[in-house]
């Protein structure tokens, strides 16, 4: 058997050291960290903490960071900036689209506002005629003791028929019966001739069939006004005076002759002015021509005189205003 070969001493024979040492990672191996700069986790954060400490106290007192803290400003300053100019639309997109509908919605009252306002100036002179009729059909009340049912025109006979009709809004339920007087602010416009519950035909006083008794507001003379058909501002009434002898003079107003129980038509209502007359030596009859006052073309607010104590749908008309 034979034995292990042994040093000069009488050991064992070791390896030289040139024959190399042992690898890094080689099996069976472990290393140890040295113990410098070693230490537990505690030591190295509270060694962090006292060096933030220190260099707080150093920069507050003497400023030692502010050339660090420029140049970071200089470097990160631009990425900021970049970054903001990315971000901005998105963070205010909320914001746009809530302004955008409050611009909509301001647009839209703005829109409704100016609409009211230019209808509102479009009736303005509508209803300022309109008012102004109100103001004349409560003076002529006034001006003949009367009681008058408001009504509107709302329709015009036809023309096949050859008679100068009008058809109002107002019948029976708001007191109205037949061979009643029809005025308006201006004067005398004709006499009801039928009538439903609700609507009336008027006969106007230009009828080519209408005979209204006239008397002469200067000298009081009696006559008869016919009308000659014709509605616009052409429309002129003739006059015939009982007395024969009697001459008008232009200028002259007629009125209403009327009769006791006032109808058709009541006495003392503003029919025309004489603008002409006609003397006939061979017929010994003088004529004078009636420039009515009322223009039958545009008639809109008209007045039905009844008894005072008519019931009626709708306010009346009297002496100082509707009641």
């Amino acid at each position: 058997m034979t034995s292990a070969p042994r040093g000069s001493a009488g050991g064992p024979l070791r390896p030289a050291r040139w024959l190399g040492r042992p690898r890094l990672g080689a099996p069976g191996l472990r290393f140890r960290s040295s113990g410098t700069g070693g230490g537990s986790p505690r030591t190295t954060l509270l060694a962090l903490a006292l060096t933030a400490a220190t260099l707080m106290t150093l920069d507050h007192q003497s400023g030692l960071l502010d050339p660090v803290r420029s140049v970071a400003g200089e470097a990160v300053g631009p990425l900021q900036a970049g970054a903001a100019a990315v971000t901005r639309p998105v963070a205010a997109a909320p914001a746009w689209f809530r302004s955008r509908s409050e611009l909509s919605n301001d647009v839209a009252a703005l829109r409704a506002e100016n609409a009211d306002l230019r209808g509102r100036l479009e009736r303005s002179d509508f209803d300022r005629n309109r008012l102004a009729e109100y103001d004349r059909l409560i003076d002529i009340a006034g001006d003949t003791g009367r009681v008058l049912v408001p009504a509107r025109v709302v329709g015009w006979g036809p023309q096949q028929s050859f008679s100068r009709t009008v058809t109002i809004d107002a019948g029976t339920r708001s007191g109205l019966t037949t061979d009643l007087t029809v005025v308006s602010g201006d004067g005398l416009v004709g006499r009801v001739i039928r009538v439903t519950p609700t609507t009336a035909t008027v006969l106007l006083v230009v009828d080519a069939d209408s005979v209204v008794g006239g008397r002469l507001g200067d000298s009081m003379e009696l006559g008869f006004l016919r009308g000659r058909g014709v509605v616009d501002r052409a429309g002129r009434l003739d006059l015939e005076l009982v007395d024969t002898t009697t001459l008008p003079a232009r200028g002259d107003v007629v009125v209403t002759w009327g009769s006791g129980a006032g109808a058709p038509y009541v006495s003392g209502v503003p029919v025309g002015r004489v603008t002409k007359v006609y003397d006939s030596v061979r017929d010994t009859a003088r004529r004078a021509v009636i420039a009515p006052f009322v223009d039958f073309s545009s008639l809109d607010l008209v007045g039905v005189v009844v008894a005072p104590g008519t019931a009626s749908d709708r306010a009346l008309v009297r002496a100082g205003g509707l009641r």
